[in-house]
């Protein structure tokens, strides 16, 4: 192999490289300085255990609420070839890409005690902020998006024909919908759906902005690591560790449900 090839790879491997220890070290950092003992007295506080429980519930009511909502729109969005789904979906799209403190901004404009629309959904001074109700609001604004995103793709690498012999037997679009499409890409819909709930879990920007972090109400496990970080390193790092070890596991999950969906193609 010649000089002028040897020295392109070593640089390209370098700058790979050194990605890596970018991505892969403060997870190791939270590895190697957080002992057993911390991951195992995590959740001796009754504050963190009020955490884990108020992250359990609204992750589960935002998770399915998102796959109730999600899966039609995603079915319309893939479907439709007009410019109005190409606008819906880049507006499902936008919050991704949107910092987590203008989320909460945006949420508590559109939702709070005086927001843009709180005359039309209930009445004026009463408002899902700064309770449960708006917790999962938040988790549903940033973790939607994943799975509509998913669930849209798999819409569109599924054979029409499918569609088309179930529609010429007389099946309604619902009936297709629910009977057809559905078992045929469910993995992927399976994948999309754990990438939103992590995402969910994960939540913290927006909560912070639009329920506040109020231990035993509000706070979930993200808020938690914020308020120990100020008063206890060990249980922040022991969190972080359980959450970092959450996030790899539904990761591995993904990739296998991913690796199915595959098989099925």
């Amino acid at each position: 192999m010649s000089a002028r090839t040897t020295r392109p790879d070593a640089v390209s491997a370098g700058l790979a490289g050194l990605l890596l220890v970018v991505l892969g070290a403060p997870m190791v950092a939270l590895l190697v300085r957080t002992s057993l003992e911390d991951l195992g007295h995590a959740f001796a506080r009754s504050s963190v255990l009020s955490a884990l429980e108020t992250s359990l519930v609204t992750t589960a009511t935002s998770l399915v609420a998102i796959v109730i909502a999600g899966t039609p729109l995603a079915w319309a969005i893939s479907q439709s070839r007009h410019r109005a789904a190409q606008a819906v979906e880049l507006v499902v799209r936008a919050p991704i890409v949107l910092p987590p403190s203008v989320a909460g901004v945006a949420l508590l404009l559109a939702f709070g005690h005086e927001g843009v629309f709180a005359g039309w959904l209930y009445p004026r001074g009463s408002s899902p902020a700064f309770g449960l109700g708006a917790v999962v609001l938040a988790q549903i604004f940033v973790a939607a998006p994943l799975y509509v995103q998913a669930a849209t793709s798999a819409f569109r690498r599924l054979d029409p024909m499918l569609v088309l012999v179930a529609r010429s037997l007389g099946a309604g679009r619902a009936r297709v919908l629910w009977r057809v499409v559905l078992p045929a890409v469910r993995p992927s819909l399976l994948a999309g759906a754990a990438l939103a709930w992590a995402r969910a879990v994960g939540e913290f920007g927006a909560t912070l902005l639009f329920a506040g972090n109020m231990e035993g109400r509000t706070q979930t496990l993200p808020l938690a690591i914020y308020s120990a970080f100020e008063s206890d390193l060990g249980v922040a790092r022991a969190l972080s560790v359980w959450l970092v070890l959450l996030a790899l596991v539904v990761l591995a999950l993904v990739r296998a449900l991913e690796s199915r969906a595959e098989e099925r193609a």
